[in-house]
């Protein structure tokens, strides 16, 4: 997975994008709050994921 990051609109930005997405095509794009979203919630988004 290739991590990049930028800005938007002068706001920090992160880039992750998939291993299978080679050309960058569907990258998973977030800023700030929703990164610190992510992070307090990690748990649940892991067993999300996890799930069958």
């Amino acid at each position: 997975m290739a991590v990049e990051f930028s800005e938007f609109k002068g706001n920090k930005m992160i880039k992750l994008v998939n291993d299978n997405d080679p050309e960058g095509k569907w990258p998973f794009q977030f800023g700030k709050m929703k990164a610190k979203l992510i992070v307090q919630n990690f748990e649940e988004i892991k067993k999300f994921a996890e799930e069958e």
